[in-house]
C-alpha cells in the first residue's frame, strides 16, 4: 500500500510539473497564436471570410439620417435680420455599399471602386420625402458670392437671369427633391452659356452626386508582409496627393479609406483617413475605452483642431482662406461655391457663428462624431460620422435677390452616417476575436493553477509517506537491546561456548 501511495504521489508531482509547464508555454505562445490569427483575418485576402466580407460588401446595417434647417423667416433675412431656423428630421436612408472592380496587384495593394445606394426608410423617419422644407437657394446665393468681384454690369445681368427663371434667395421644395435633385432650367441655361460656373449638371440636389455613385478609385495596401500597412491608402484616383489646398501637408492623402484600420492599437494611436466628400485627410484621436455588446472598444473622436482656422491652429493654414474656427472652407473642391462643412449646430466651433443665427443647440451626445473600434483588430464596431453643410451668404451689390441680408455662414442641413456590427457578423466577430482569445487566456491560468495544485498535492503526499516510513523504522528493536537476541550479560556456557 505504501509503495502504491508513493507512486501516486510521484505521478501527481510529475503531472503537476508537466501541466504547469504547459500553462507557462501557453502564456508565451498563446498571444502569438492570437496575434497570428488576427493578422490572418485582418489582411485583405479573399480567403479571410470574416473580415473580407465586411470589407467588400459592408454587410452590417448602415444608415444616413438627414436633418434640414427649415428657414422660418426668409423675408426678414432679406431685410437684414437674423435667420431663424427649425430643425426638421431625421429623414433616414438605408445605405448600401459594395466594392466592385476589385483588382489585386503584385506590390501588395488592391484597387477598387465603392458604390453607394440609398433607400428611404419611412418607418425610421419623421415624415415622408414629400414633406416640404425651406432652405437657402444655393443656385442664387452661391452664385451671387462667386460673382462678387465681377463687373457690376455682369452682376446686373445675372440678377436679371435669376428673375427670368423665377429663382429667388430661398426655395421651398419637397425633401426628396432637395436631396436627390430637381429639374432646373436655370442650371441648364448656365451650363450651356457659362460652362463650369455651376457645380452641377442635370438635376440639382444637395446629394444628387451621392446616390448610385462611387467615391473614386482607391488603391490600398492589403497588409501582406506588413500588417501595419493594412487598409492604408496608396493612391486615390491615381493621385498620391490632392491639389485642393495651399500646402503640401494639407494636400496629403493619409491613413485608410475610413472603414478599417491596422490592428494592435493603443491609447496613443490615432485614426487617420482620407474623405473624398471632404476633399481632405482627417484624423480622430483616442477619447476613452468602452464595451459594445460585450466587445471591448476604444472610442475615437474628432479633436477640437479638426476644423480650426489657421490662426488657432497653424497647421490648418493651408485650408484657408479661413473664417472662424470650426468651419472648413471647401469651395476649392466645389467649383468655387462658398460652401463650408462643420460639426452639426456648430459644435466645437467659435461661439460667434451661433450668434448669427437662431435655433441652434450644440451638444456632444447629439452632434459629436465618433468611431468605436476594436483595438486588437482595427475593425469599427459602432460608427457615427456627423457633418453639417453650410452656405456663406451676404448682400451682393447688383444682385437684388440678396436684398439687405447680413453676412452669415448659414446652416442648411446636417447628416449622420452610422453603422454597427450586429446579427451573424457580430456573433462571428465576438466568437473569433473575443471569446476564443479569452478562453485561451483563461486556459493558461487554469493549467498553471492546476499544475501547481497537482505538484503541491503530490509533494505533500510524498512528504507524509517518507515521514511515516521514518517513524516505522524508529520503532523497530535493535539487535543489541532486544532481550530475545541480545548477548550482553549472558553466561558464555549458556550460549554453547566452551573453555
Amino acid at each position: 500500500m505504501s509503495i502504491s501511495r508513493s507512486k501516486v504521489a510521484a505521478g501527481l508531482v510529475i503531472s503537476g510539473i508537466l501541466t504547469f509547464t504547459f500553462g507557462v508555454v501557453i502564456v508565451f505562445v498563446g498571444p502569438k497564436i492570437i496575434d497570428d490569427q488576427i493578422i490572418k483575418n485582418v489582411e485583405i485576402n479573399p480567403n479571410n471570410e470574416l473580415s473580407y466580407t465586411i470589407w467588400k460588401d459592408v454587410p452590417v446595417p448602415f444608415f444616413m439620417s438627414v436633418y434640414f434647417f427649415n428657414v422660418l423667416n426668409p423675408s426678414e433675412i432679406l431685410a437684414g435680420e437674423k435667420p431663424m431656423l427649425e430643425q426638421r428630421g431625421p429623414y433616414v436612408y438605408k445605405e448600401y455599399r459594395q466594392k466592385e472592380n476589385i483588382t489585386f496587384h503584385p506590390n501588395k495593394t488592391v484597387t477598387y471602386l465603392e458604390y453607394r445606394q440609398y433607400h428611404f426608410m419611412r418607418n425610421m423617419s419623421v415624415g415622408n420625402e414629400s414633406d416640404v422644407a425651406t432652405i437657402p437657394n444655393m443656385l442664387v446665393l452661391g452664385a451671387a458670392v462667386m460673382m462678387e468681384n465681377m463687373p457690376y454690369a455682369v452682376r446686373l445681368l445675372m440678377s436679371a437671369t435669376f428673375k427670368a427663371f423665377g429663382e429667388g434667395a430661398f426655395l421651398t421644395k419637397p425633401v426628396g427633391e432637395l436631396m436627390w435633385g430637381y429639374d432646373s432650367k436655370l442650371v441648364d441655361f448656365l451650363n450651356t452659356y457659362l460652362p463650369g460656373l455651376m457645380p452641377s449638371s442635370g438635376k440639382f440636389g444637395l446629394f444628387a452626386e451621392f446616390n448610385n455613385s462611387n467615391t473614386g478609385l482607391f488603391t490600398v495596401f492589403t497588409g501582406e508582409g506588413d500588417i501595419r500597412n493594412a487598409h492604408k491608402v496608396d493612391s486615390w484616383n491615381g493621385l498620391k496627393e490632392v491639389n485642393y489646398w495651399r500646402t503640401e501637408q494639407c494636400n496629403m492623402i493619409n491613413g485608410t479609406a475610413g472603414q478599417m484600420w491596422p490592428p494592435f492599437m493603443t491609447t496613443e494611436s490615432t485614426l487617420p483617413f482620407y474623405s473624398p466628400d471632404a476633399c481632405r485627410s482627417m484624423e480622430l484621436v483616442y477619447q476613452r475605452p468602452g464595451v459594445v455588446d460585450g466587445i471591448p472598444v476604444y472610442r475615437f473622436v474628432a479633436p477640437t483642431t479638426l476644423f480650426a482656422n489657421g490662426s488657432d491652429y497653424p497647421p490648418n493654414e493651408g485650408f484657408c482662406p479661413c473664417r472662424q474656427s470650426g468651419i472648413l472652407n471647401v469651395s476649392s473642391c466645389r467649383n468655387g461655391a462658398p460652401a463650408f462643412i462643420s460639426h452639426p449646430h456648430f459644435y466645437n466651433a467659435d461661439p460667434v457663428l451661433r450668434s448669427f443665427v437662431l435655433g441652434l443647440n450644440p451638444n456632444e451626445e447629439d452632434h459629436g462624431l465618433f468611431i468605436d473600434i476594436h483595438p486588437g483588430t482595427g475593425v469599427p464596431i459602432n460608427v457615427s460620422i456627423r457633418l453639417q453643410l453650410n452656405l456663406y451668404m451676404k448682400k451682393i451689390s447688383g444682385i437684388t435677390e440678396t436684398g439687405k441680408m447680413s453676412e452669415v455662414v448659414m446652416p442648411m442641413i446636417w447628416f449622420e452616417e452610422r453603422g454597427y456590427i450586429d446579427g451573424d457578423a457580430q456573433k462571428t466577430f465576438y466568437t473569433n476575436l473575443v471569446v476564443l482569445p479569452a478562453v485561451m487566456e483563461y486556459m493558461q491560468y487554469t493549467f498553471i493553477g492546476l499544475g501547481l495544485l497537482l505538484a503541491t498535492t503530490g509533494a505533500i503526499l510524498l512528504g507524509q509517506h517518507r515521514k511515516k516510513r521514518g517513524s516505522e523504522k524508529a520503532q523497530l528493536p535493535h539487535p543489541d537491546t532486544d532481550p530475545r537476541t541480545s548477548t550482553i550479560g549472558k553466561d558464555p556456557l549458556l550460549l554453547g561456548g566452551t573453555d
